[in-house]
């Protein structure tokens, strides 16, 4: 009933209408010779360069805006059709949240097709004349989807070869309060963003390209908008890698051991429950099993109470933590604390939580805890392993395989980073003592707020804790649950979501990453029912053997 032709799709043996190409052109003003040496001339020179057809500017990183970038109405309504009717998957992980189909690059839909033609043929060497950077013919584009609450956090585009990204809208009717902005970030004297500084909204029919380099942080703010969907074609030019900037590394966070502390502290503030020595022998033994637990009701109801209370009461002082390509959330100042907040950041401080941690979860975080025989029998490996204290923790709690695997992992980043990798010197101050250690904070999360996986993530053997405060209605799809994954992986080992007056307890190794997810527009719901509520806090410590 068909016939013969589509059973034999042969390129010549499609019907005319299809077999017919479709032709897209761009820009006629763009490609005016006197107007393409302006443009040129701009770039070279690194100046602003404002016409109807092209606006480049260079704050704060090198950026083009080309609007009406291709000639007919009926050629894009074409391609959006084709674009809609693709596949798309959802992309999900610590950086981003959004719909992105399959590569376009062999593609046969005509539109699709026209269009990679002239991005990669025509524009391309339009491209390479004004920028003199001899761009390859490598095709790279995708079409992406973003819809409410989507977002791309703050990235720098950096891949080997990329050196000009673009971005081609094809945007219903939109404005600012819609989100879903291309924000563009200024950097500090480290080359690390610090703050928006431009943000472009998308338009219909607009291309947007900029230069691919170590400064060109920019974000795709999450789009607030219910009904209305941003879609997009993004890829990259390739060409020549450009030599990158050493990579920096941030400050060590100074790590302390134990305070003096008499366990009568324990008694003032911790449920009763968990101070049950059969109890704890419970715990360490699920804990030893997962690798991880949650314990309810942590603090005792009026100790929890009292604090909930002078969080709420506003009188702390927050301080913004950034830069942005890692982490954006408020920290505590502790020297304004007031007093009973301060007594619990002493408390997980304290010795004798210390040693509670240790009879929880079998770690010598304490030199009382009694764990000596059993390091004896089951870590020969790691004690012999090059990072001494660290790797008993690895023992502990895997087959021989997690006990050695992490240790080589250290070894090998030790010699290949020796000139600037802060890590080896750590690693030999804990060679040098054998204290156990912490670090904490007291941290506010709100909407917008997030941390994220970086290049130069550290990865140790540590004990995470966190204790959450005002999270009642708090729901998995706001975001702000701490997420685990495997090293090199997007798949989640484990998330610990917020939830009031519960102590989780996560033991990783080498291996393991952690991050915040963004905390996005859903969030607000909290409102309906807690309206003097933004968020919520957590006290967040790392305890090192």
């Amino acid at each position: 009933m068909n016939g013969k032709r589509p059973a034999e799709p042969g390129p010549g043996l499609t019907g005319k209408k299809r077999k017919k190409e479709v032709m897209a052109e761009f820009s006629d003003a763009v490609t005016e010779e006197i107007l393409k040496r302006q443009v040129a001339d701009a770039w070279s020179r690194r100046t602003p360069f404002r016409h109807e057809a092209i606006i480049m500017d260079m704050d704060p990183f090198l950026h083009c805006v080309i609007p009406n970038f291709i000639q007919s109405q009926n050629f894009l309504e074409g391609l959006q059709k084709e674009l809609l009717n693709l596949d798309f998957h959802e992309k999900y992980n610590d950086l981003y949240k959004f719909q992105q189909s399959d590569d376009l690059k062999k593609r046969r839909e005509p539109h699709i097709c026209a269009l990679r033609k002239i991005l990669f043929e025509d524009f391309r060497a339009w491209l390479s004349d004004i920028s003199k950077i001899d761009l390859e013919s490598t095709i790279d584009m995708s079409c992406a989807k973003y819809e409410f609450s989507d977002a791309l956090l703050c990235h720098d585009d950096e891949l080997e070869g990329r050196r000009i990204a673009f971005i081609l809208y094809l945007v219903p009717s939109w404005d600012r309060s819609l989100g879903g902005t291309l924000d563009l970030y200024n950097v500090d004297e480290h080359f690390q963003p610090k703050q928006i500084v431009k943000s472009l909204i998308p338009s219909w029919n607009t291309l947007v390209f900029f230069e691919v380099s170590p400064v060109s942080f920019h974000q795709v703010s999450e789009v607030l908008s219910e009904e209305k969907s941003r879609l997009s074609i993004s890829g990259w030019f390739h060409g020549p890698s450009v030599t990158r900037p050493p990579t920096y590394f941030e400050p060590l966070i100074p790590r302390s051991p134990h305070i003096p502390q008499d366990h009568e502290i324990l008694y003032d503030w911790i449920n009763p429950t968990y101070l049950d020595m059969d109890y704890q022998i419970q715990i360490q033994e699920e804990f030893e099993e997962r690798s991880e637990i949650l314990l309810k009701e942590f603090l005792k109801p009026e100790k929890f109470a009292e604090v909930c209370e002078a969080l709420e009461k506003g009188d702390v002082k927050w301080s913004s933590r950034g830069p942005p390509n890692k982490r954006f959330y408020e920290k505590a100042e502790e020297s304004t604390l007031p007093d009973i907040l301060k007594d619990c950041m002493a408390l997980f401080r304290s010795e004798a939580v210390f040693l509670l941690l240790s009879n929880f979860t079998g770690l010598k975080l304490h030199f009382l805890a009694p764990s000596e025989e059993d390091e004896i029998e089951g870590t020969k490996e790691g004690e012999a392993a090059p990072a001494s204290e660290s790797t008993e923790e690895g023992t502990s709690y895997g087959s021989s395989e997690p006990e050695t695997n992490p240790a080589a992992v250290g070894d090998n980043s030790q010699q290949s980073d020796e000139h600037t990798d802060p890590e080896p010197e750590e690693s030999e101050a804990q060679k040098e003592s054998s204290v156990p250690t912490c670090q904490g904070e007291l941290r506010h999360w709100q909407t917008g707020h997030y941390t994220l996986i970086h290049d130069n993530s550290k990865t140790e053997f540590a004990l995470d804790l966190l204790l959450y405060c005002g999270c009642e209605g708090w729901e998995p799809e706001y975001g702000g649950f701490t997420s685990y994954i495997a090293k090199g992986e997007d798949e989640e080992l484990l998330t610990v979501n917020p939830e009031n007056n519960s102590l989780a307890l996560v033991y990783r190794d080498r291996e393991t990453l952690k991050f915040v997810k963004h905390i996005n527009h859903r969030s607000l719901e909290q409102k309906k029912t807690f309206p003097n509520r933004t968020g919520f806090w957590d006290f967040s410590f790392v305890y090192y053997e």
